[in-house]
This record gives C-alpha cells, structure tokens and sequence, in this order.
C-alpha cells in the first residue's frame, strides 16, 4: 500500500514515514501542495497524509485540485490549526477524515488503517455495482455468437458519448439494447427518455420534443419540458426515426450541431447535455433517396451503427429466450409452468418468427395461459406455429389457380376454427387466443362458415 505525505515540516513528515514505514507502507514524502499535486498523478497513492497549512497552498485547495483529476482519492487532513469548521469543510471537499496535530500515534495508525478499510469497501462496491451494470439487462437474453457481438459493440460504444444507431426490423429489441448502451455509460444515472417518433402526431412532435412557454398556445396552461430537457445529462432515445417529419428533422439536426433548445413560444434557447441514441427498422439511405430523410442528419446519427439480428438468425437463442419467458410471466400473471416439452421447443426452434423476439413473447404467454399442466405442449402453441396452413395470411399464386387454392384454404379454414372450438368447449377467448386472432375475426369467420 502507497501513502503520499504532504507537509512543509521536515520533523512531521519523518515522524509520520518511520512510523508507516515500520507497518509496511511503501511512503513518499513532499514538503508543499505543488509537489503534492504532481507526486499524486506520478506516485499513484492509495493514501494521501495533507497538511492544510502549506507555503502555497492550504490541504483543501489541494484536495479539491486532486479530486478533480482523481475523484476516488482517499484523501485524509493533517493540522495543527483544527476547528470544527475547518473539518466539515474538509470533509465536504471529499477527504476520508480529519486529524489534528500534534496527533496520537496510535491513532493515526488508526486512522490510516480504517482509510485502507474503506478504500477496499469502497474497490468492492464499485466492482459490484459495475457487475450489476453488466448482467441487469432486463430482457437482453442470448448467448449466440451474432447476440454476443451485439453486446460486445454495446460495451465499446457505451462509455464513449457518441450518437449511436440501431438498425433491425421490428421486435428485434433495439430499445433493450438502446437501454443497454445508457446502463453501461457513464450517464446511467440520469435519466433515459424514450420517445417514439413514429407514434406522435404531427402537430405535436415540436412540443414533445422541444417542449413549450406557458400561454406559447391556446391549451398551454403551463410550462412543459419536451424530451430533450427531460433527459439532459441522460440520454434519449429516438426510436422509429425514419417517421421523423422532414421540419422536425431540421430542428433536430439543429440541437445535434448546436447543443441546445428552444421551447415554442420562448425567447433564449437552453443548453442541453443529451446522448442520442436513434433507432429504425427502415433503410434510411433509401429513405434519403426518396427524399424523406435529410442526408446531413443521416452522417449525424450514423457515427456507431449496431445491427441487431433476427430473430431467426441467432434461433439458439430460442430456448434461453422461452425460460426467459416463462419466469417473467409466472410472475406478472401468477402462473405455475414450470418447463416446455422437446416437442414444443422444437416447434418453436423451427418457426420464422416474422415478428421477431416480441412474437416469441407473445406466443410464450399465449401458450402458458393455455396450459392446463405445469408444462407446455405443441397443443398450447399458436397455430402458425405448429405449422398448419397459414390460411390468414397472404397467399402469392398465379391467376389461374387462384379460384382452386381459394376454395382449398376456406376448407381448411373452416376444419381448423370448427375443431379449435370444439377443443376448447366453443370457449371464443381461448379459440381465438390458440388461432392467434382477435375475437371480432373469430365471430365473422363463424358466421361466414355457420359455425
């Protein structure tokens, strides 16, 4: 363990070093706040001795210099001019502790150890806290090679504070790892704002984003933050990017240049400190190419891209996923299921899922209400995904079998509903649920079939 000593009284200093010395310390020695501050960043201490009384410099101005350059420094205050002020102030400048001269040996042996204690406390909880940042992703769940790059891009990107871009087709979980991205930085303190560019009307995007002056409108009762101040010093996440308005992708690419805001109706802008994180499941240079996305604001998101797979690109995932699954919702609808048969599993391994990972989550839950067991059976899952005709979906066919094909799947159709009911005892919730539609298609399709 390195202690650096601080103090322009030469009989002080070799007091302190033959008795820390005499314990094992590895000591250096300085005689002013100057030297203190190089020898710091030099000497690398795990403990800093500072006298607050320096020709140069008192110990607090040089605490606050070295806490700026080294926040986790275990600082402690040497002097011989104490007073209750004086240690309250040191202590509020980030010093461990506070000891007045002419000092106890014993109890500054004491004191030092207990410094050493808190450090290593101290070392522990910052690992556990980084531990818990690495493996508190929520719903991030997947050990395939293309997940794992994924996440490996997630941990480089994130301590950085560059715009990210995430690409990948709807229920992939681009918000999940946006969300990653904001845990493992530097920010993951502050808040993190999400907002949903496409799902905003096209009035109101300004004022959700860049907020508005009381009375700046007619229903502008009070003053309202848009998304942007909400996440100052976090970050925000613009998911469905590509449905961004041309005139709202002007003033965005705006703050991206300039760092700051203005709420509608107001007369200074306000500085903002916000990590940009955007998303989309469209092509964006096509989009540019048809004139719907500005160029210039493309080359601004699109300085770290993460793609994130398919669903079907990375399908061992599936089974960590359906366990994934069935915990969370055991929990959120007070179920049993304790497992899913090599069947069933195998069903799921070999479906598309066009919907991605929300689709598998979806059909997961469909599935264990429908269990009536601890265990879920081919017989739970979806019908698409037991791999019957898929008769509600879109059938590309040549002109001139398409009246034969049509009367083929009406049967089908009808065989499947007619024998879905009757399984579970004309149960319309649980039929529809098991066909995977809503129950308003259920009722017309039994009414067009008689059923």
């Amino acid at each position: 363990m390195r202690i650096l000593i601080a103090d322009d009284e030469a009989k002080i200093r070799k007091v302190m070093s033959l008795l820390l010395k005499d314990e094992g310390y590895e000591v250096r020695m300085v005689e002013n706040g100057s030297a203190a501050i190089a020898a710091a960043e030099q000497f690398d201490p795990d403990l800093i001795l500072l006298d607050q009384q320096m020709p140069d410099m008192t110990g607090i101005e040089v605490l606050e210099k070295i806490k700026s350059t080294r926040p986790d420094q275990v600082v402690i205050i040497v002097t011989a001019h104490g007073s209750i002020s004086l240690a309250v102030n040191a202590i509020k400048g980030g010093a461990y502790d506070f000891i007045e001269k002419p000092f106890d040996n014993d109890k500054l042996l004491l004191t030092v150890q207990r410094a050493f204690e808190y450090k290593k406390l101290s070392g522990e909880l910052h690992h556990l806290k980084k531990q818990i940042k690495e493996y508190s992703f929520g719903q991030i769940v997947g050990n395939s090679d293309k997940w794992r790059h994924v996440m490996s891009q997630v941990r480089k990107v994130a301590p950085t504070s560059a715009t990210v871009l995430v690409l990948g087709e709807s229920g992939v979980g681009k918000e999940l790892v946006a969300r990653a991205v904001h845990q493992l930085s530097p920010r993951s303190e502050k808040p993190f704002v999400a907002v949903n560019c496409g799902a905003i009307p096209l009035t109101l995007i300004e004022s959700e984003l860049f907020g508005y002056e009381k009375g700046a409108f007619t229903d502008a009762k009070k003053t309202h933050e848009g998304a942007f101040e909400q996440s100052n010093h976090g970050t925000l996440f613009l998911d469905e990017i590509g449905e961004l308005p041309l005139d709202a992708q002007v003033k965005l690419l705006r703050v991206l240049e300039e760092r700051e805001i203005k709420r509608i109706g107001a007369n200074k802008p306000v500085t903002v400190d916000v990590r940009i994180i955007a998303a989309t499941n469209r092509n964006l240079e096509e989009r540019v190419r048809q004139g719907l996305f500005r160029l210039d604001l493309l080359y601004r998101l699109n300085i770290f891209t993460i793609q994130v797979p398919s669903l079907r690109e990375r399908k061992e995932d599936i089974p960590r996923l359906v366990d994934h699954f069935i915990l969370k919702y055991n929990k959120i609808l007070g179920l049993s299921v304790e497992s899913i048969t090599k069947q069933a599993m195998e069903k799921l391994i070999n479906y598309e899922w066009p919907g991605n990972v929300r689709d598998l989550e979806n059909a997961v839950q469909s599935a264990m209400i429908l269990a009536q067991q601890k265990i879920i059976d081919t017989d739970h899952l979806p019908m698409r995904v037991k791999g019957y005709p898929s008769t509600f979906e879109t059938i590309i066919m040549d002109e001139g079998e398409t009246n034969k094909i049509k009367d083929v799947n009406a049967r089908i159709e009808k065989e499947l509903i007619e024998e879905t009911l009757k399984k579970y005892d004309y149960n319309r919730t649980l039929t529809a649920d098991a066909l995977n539609i809503s129950r308003k298609t259920l009722f017309n399709k039994m009414k067009k079939y008689g059923l």
